[in-house]
């Protein structure tokens, strides 16, 4: 019969699951993090695990946050399972599966008043955000923050007593920790947005500038926004993905995550206030995210637009089936090697050739079925709906 996870079953779990190495009673906190979902757990949390693993940096865990009525949901499936989290990582020949255990708690959604507590103890020295392009404020005309949004005008009229934005309650916790004589932590965007730490700062700081333009500035002066380029394929959980855990893991788990077995993040070294040593579990600190973020849109999302308009107009719908003919994939090959790669700047210790080959296996991989290719709806209207449907990125 399949296991419940929890802490306490652990040691009862099938031998092919693999199991935190550390005692998760013996973590500390030191990330808050906003937007607890799947893409969060399958990278941010699955390299702290990898950390832990090793026993480093015990002091570095996560406590969850959220602002929107369905983070609550994922709050109370998780406390019931300790925090706790399957992940299952899939390739096209075999499936592994690792229960994670980074968070050790994971605040009431909408309580700002904890909230608020937690981002001004001294202990939490990093905030960090998967929130969605969506959760950034961002005027679709201009492509800048948008200060006249309803929910942005909101939290400065309140004056920060009980914001209901991610960034209303970042800009609380900075204030109050100003105040009182503690140093800022870093805010760290893991959202698939190009200039992610720039978009996150310029949401806190024109916020800061609607209610206390002396906060704005201190902000600006003292508080580090670093860049990342982040990566990793993670379908939406469903049925079938519990079902799978049970019947191939032997393992019960209200939100498992599935996802590929590759993992990228790329990311700027500017934290003031310390960070976790994820450079030894495989995080890339670098001086500028620019060049990889330049090389992800060119060759992978331009990768997607070379397939998408004849896939969908020969009525295939997800990428793999994509990849498996034989005119769609030599397509993809020619305009690749021949139009993208060749203009796209050098990469510091980066082949782009190699690069290309891995996103051809990711592409060409069944597992991921279930994450639909943003550009092969099920009915494809018109070639313009297929490559609106494409602008949308992809992490």
């Amino acid at each position: 019969m399949p296991i419940q996870v929890s802490v306490g079953a652990l040691k009862d779990l099938p031998k092919a699951v693999a199991v935190p190495a550390y005692d998760p009673s013996r973590l500390k906190a030191g990330i808050l993090h906003f937007g607890i979902g799947n893409f969060h757990r399958a990278h941010l949390a699955v390299y702290l695990d990898d950390l832990f693993n090793f026993g480093l940096d015990l002091d570095w865990a996560l406590v969850g946050a959220g602002v929107r009525p369905p983070d609550e949901a994922m709050r109370q499936k998780l406390q019931l399972q300790d925090w706790l989290t399957t992940v299952v990582e899939q390739e096209a020949d075999h499936s592994t599966a690792r229960i994670t255990a980074p968070m050790i708690d994971y605040l009431k959604v909408g309580d700002a008043a904890a909230i608020i507590a937690k981002l001004a103890d001294p202990a939490i020295r990093i905030a960090s955000l998967t929130i969605t392009e969506g959760g950034y404020y961002i005027d679709p005309a201009t492509q800048r923050f948008d200060p006249k949004h309803p929910d942005i005008v909101a939290d400065a009229a309140d004056l920060l007593t009980r914001p209901k934005t991610v960034f209303g309650l970042i800009l609380a916790g900075l204030k109050r920790r100003r105040d009182t004589g503690i140093g800022p932590f870093t805010v760290m965007s893991c959202d698939n947005i190009p200039g992610n730490g720039h978009v996150t700062r310029n949401a806190v700081v024109g916020l800061a500038q609607l209610i206390y333009p002396e906060l704005a500035a201190w902000v600006k002066t003292n508080v580090a926004f670093p860049n990342s380029m982040v990566d990793r394929i993670t379908p939406a959980t469903g049925d079938r993905e519990r079902q799978l855990l049970a019947d191939n893991f032997g393992i019960v788990d209200a939100w498992p995550v599935f996802c590929e077995n590759f993992r990228q993040w790329v990311l700027e070294d500017d934290f003031p206030a310390g960070r976790p040593a994820l450079d030894k579990v495989g995080v890339l600190f670098v001086d500028d995210v620019a060049p990889f973020e330049l090389m992800k849109i060119r060759i992978l999302n331009g990768g997607h637009a070379t397939i998408a308009y004849p896939a969908a107009l020969m009525d295939i719908h997800f990428v793999h089936e994509a990849m498996e003919n034989e005119l769609v994939r030599g397509l993809l090959d020619k305009v690749e090697r021949d139009e993208i790669i060749p203009i796209v700047p050098p990469v510091p210790e980066t082949d782009l050739g190699d690069y290309y080959g891995l996103i051809v296996r990711r592409f060409s991989n069944p597992k991921n079925r279930r994450h639909r290719h943003p550009a092969l709806p099920r009915r494809v209207e018109s070639p313009a709906q297929v490559h609106s449907a494409f602008g949308r990125r992809w992490a």
